[in-house]
């Protein structure tokens, strides 16, 4: 058995003074497990979120930006799904090794920052990012650059974790994040403590509204909201103009 990843500084839970470097650090820690503990921990939920994010893309025929694309699996759902061409991009390195170490077809992947696309204006049909806004420094940047490089009439969807709807749910919820998850996280990743930083995040993470904001202020209309498992998840999708 291998030894268990030594503690790195974890970044800031909320907006301010996250740092790009520590969330990149944390990510290529995480990376050997991260299909694992993402399936144990959302009672194996995940995969049907991300299907929801690729579906709502409306990717078959289209090009396809998935950023923040960990090993891969929305980009994989993308490739399925009839796109014609998808760029997986991540800050972690050992994230896109990891994808391509496991031989999946039809994908590029880009080591890049969400913050500063290294693409031209109006390269994509689609942008998607799924459980990825929340860990850069500067999201409202990000949109921005997602909107750059959205052709007119293409898509964005953004996949988050969200507050629950119902008051009692939401309760139940917030006591699972803050105690059962971060020592769930020590049975099945390879850096429990991320974990951590995931419940913070969460739960100091803007609301439904000020996200559709964002995105309408970034240049994109028509922007709805699907909200998944209670509205433990919430999905974006917007159209740029």
């Amino acid at each position: 058995m291998a030894a268990p990843a030594s503690p790195v500084a974890l970044p800031a839970a909320g907006r301010e003074g996250k740092q790009a470097a520590l969330v990149q650090a944390m990510f290529d820690q995480v990376a050997p497990r991260y299909d694992l503990a993402n399936a144990a921990l959302s009672l194996g939920q995940d995969a049907h979120w991300r299907r929801v994010t690729a579906l709502a893309a409306r990717p078959e025929g289209a090009d396809v930006l998935d950023v923040a694309a960990g090993p891969g699996n929305v980009a994989t759902e993308l490739v399925a799904r009839g796109a014609r061409s998808v760029t997986a991009l991540d800050l972690s390195f050992n994230m896109l090794a990891e994808g391509a170490r496991r031989g999946h077809s039809g994908i590029t992947w880009v080591n890049g920052d969400a913050q500063q696309l290294p693409f031209p204006d109006a390269s994509f049909d689609a942008i998607t990012i799924s459980f990825g806004l929340r860990n850069v420094p500067d999201p409202q940047r990000a949109l921005e650059e997602f909107a750059r490089v959205t052709r007119p009439g293409g898509r964005v969807v953004v996949c988050e974790f969200a507050n629950p709807t119902w008051a009692p749910f939401r309760q139940v919820y917030r006591r699972y994040l803050v105690g059962a998850l971060p020592q769930l996280a020590h049975l099945v990743s390879s850096s429990p403590d991320a974990y951590t930083y995931l419940a913070e995040s969460i739960l100091a993470w803007p609301d439904r509204r000020t996200i559709a904001d964002w995105i309408d202020a970034a240049g994109y209309r028509e922007v709805l909201v699907k909200d998944l498992a209670g509205g433990i998840v919430a999905v974006h999708r917007g159209f740029r103009v």
